[in-house]
């Protein structure tokens, strides 16, 4: 009996499965973008003169590792930071509490691959990884 038939059709449904799943995560970063993030760094993501940074085509992103990013965006971060030839000094609250590492590794998805960024999905164990790290001091 050839196997082949079978196979491709359990690769048919994992990959369908992904994209259903990558969707509902994409859906969610947006919707928590917007409910917590989009008042300071705007719909488009261009930020806010020069109080907040712009996160569209984000230079920082892209140099930035993600364990930083993630630590950044779960404790907060204060001070200076350059971001596309500008210098901002200013404090970047946490998330609440109420979102879950689910929701931090999907807003953080949403960010990274939206607004001209390319830096890649973040995943919950990623979160949970740099969670315990602690806060960057």
């Amino acid at each position: 009996m050839d196997k082949k038939p079978f196979i491709a059709l359990f690769i048919c449904f994992a990959v369908a499965g992904t994209v259903y799943t990558s969707a509902q995560d994409v859906n969610n970063g947006k919707k928590i973008y917007n409910e917590y993030c989009k008042t300071c760094h705007q719909d488009n993501g261009q930020g806010l003169g020069v109080v907040y940074p712009p996160l569209a085509k984000s230079d920082y992103i892209s140099k930035t590792d993600k364990q930083t990013i993630i630590r950044e965006v779960v404790f907060g971060k204060v001070g200076k930071v350059k971001v596309n030839g500008k210098e901002f000094n200013g404090m970047m609250m946490p998330l609440p509490p109420k979102y879950k590492d689910k929701d931090i590794s999907d807003v953080i998805s949403y960010v990274f691959t939206n607004f001209g960024n390319k830096k890649g999905k973040v995943t919950e164990k990623e979160v949970t990884a740099a969670k315990k790290k602690g806060k960057i001091k």
